[in-house]
């Protein structure tokens, strides 16, 4: 399946005079390499194409032999040539030597347009904001949504709660054992062991890990950093810790929504709510199964909230919104988004959940907000979102 809208970024960019580096990046196993390919499949340019996936040559010298190809080809006729690097953050040093090859074509005025593309927006930022500021563009993949599981893959509303949108596991999904250890050791150990630790420095590589398996069992729950602290084993601190989230949130792995208020100080101090990108991250954290859950109306409103703040925040980065929680006294409501002076709040009912007065005690410091309840069950009142439509819809939508 096409991800349709991410190929016609780039064809209508590259249709654009050079001037900026193209920067294809997200998450693993969304299929950042599959949009290039179909993009070069479509476009009549003439192009060099080749991954950094397996490079144990001197940098420099790989980057060089490509750069000089591209070049070659203008020499021989070509009016401009795309140059697309696959997995660029696997390279040391790579952000210099690319500066060195784009600054030369610039001020020789030789058409050479890049893509690059990379897993990780911690890895490439390092490299993108210290040595190419001003020269490149982000095109963000998030992970897939409801509506492009469904139409790829058949996958029922319940079956996206519980399995997530990561499409190479989407056929495993009848033999549950088979699904989660894929998840766990080409998605997950790998996003781990090689997007953070093996490129980042990390001092207490033992503590990250319980903090990814500790966040994705607690999606969608508040837990203060103190009492994080308390349930993990490895000795560390608050700011540790705060940092490793930050780590994991930029792999698109799991972030910590910060509560909303208007003094920016507070809600920087306050306790996290915990949201993976991706909801099969806290299936796979879940020692049951796909029917067990479903049976539990705690347990699957748990997951139906999850999978609501997974929608908020894979959205965000492409939409331009941020996505809090709101709690007041014994006042809560699951998700406030705020785009500019536009904000929202939301509350999921998934049926099992008590109702609270939380709305209404939002709507009282701010009445400027919209509310909205995505409900998976129908009640008695308050303006409705059915699950299955907010999932389809693009939040910003809501503003």
């Amino acid at each position: 399946m096409e991800r349709t809208s991410f190929i016609l970024e780039l064809i209508g960019r590259m249709k654009e005079p050079r001037k900026f580096i193209q920067v294809v990046a997200g998450p693993r196993q969304v299929g950042k390499t599959t949009i290039i390919m179909q993009f070069l499949e479509k476009t009549k340019y003439d192009y060099i194409s080749d991954s950094a996936d397996a490079v144990s040559e001197n940098v420099f010298e790989w980057l060089e032999r490509l750069w000089t190809a591209a070049r070659l080809k203008l020499k021989n006729g070509s009016k401009e040539v795309l140059l697309v690097i696959d997995e660029v953050q696997k390279l040391s040093n790579w952000s210099e030597v690319v500066k060195k090859f784009w600054d030369e074509d610039t001020r020789k005025k030789q058409n050479i347009k890049v893509i690059l593309s990379g897993s990780s927006r911690l890895l490439l930022k390092q490299g993108l904001t210290e040595s190419l500021q001003g020269r490149f563009e982000l095109i963000y993949v998030p992970h897939w949504s409801f509506s492009e599981m469904k139409k790829a893959f058949g996958f029922t509303l319940d079956e996206y709660i519980y399995f997530g949108g990561y499409p190479g596991a989407a056929n495993l999904i009848k033999n549950e054992k088979r699904w989660k250890n894929y998840l766990l050791d080409s998605i997950i150990e790998t996003s781990i062991s090689k997007d953070i630790l093996m490129l980042t420095t990390i001092t207490k590589p033992a503590l990250l890990r319980q903090l990814f398996d500790l966040g994705t069992a607690y999606s969608a729950h508040i837990m203060s950093f103190t009492k994080m602290l308390g349930t993990l084993t490895d000795a560390g601190n608050t700011v540790t810790l705060a940092h490793y989230l930050n780590l994991l949130e930029q792999c698109g792995l799991l972030g910590g929504l910060q509560k909303y208020s208007g003094s920016k100080q507070r809600a920087r101090s306050s306790s996290p709510k915990l949201q993976v990108y991706n909801n099969a991250l806290l299936t796979v954290m879940q020692n049951s199964t796909f029917k067990a859950v479903r049976a539990a109306p705690d347990t699957w409103g748990h997951f139906v909230e999850s999978c609501v703040g997974a929608h908020l925040v894979n959205n965000a980065t492409t939409q331009h919104y941020k996505v809090h929680y709101w709690r007041d006294g014994n006042n809560e409501v699951d998700f406030v988004v705020t785009d500019g002076k536009k904000l929202f709040a939301l509350e999921v009912k998934s049926g099992a959940k008590a109702t609270n007065h939380g709305m209404e005690a939002f709507k009282q410091q701010y009445p400027n907000a919209k509310l909205y309840v995505v409900a998976s069950k129908e009640f008695e009142s308050g303006s409705r979102i059915p699950l299955e439509q907010f999932l389809k819809l693009s939040p910003s939508e809501l503003f």
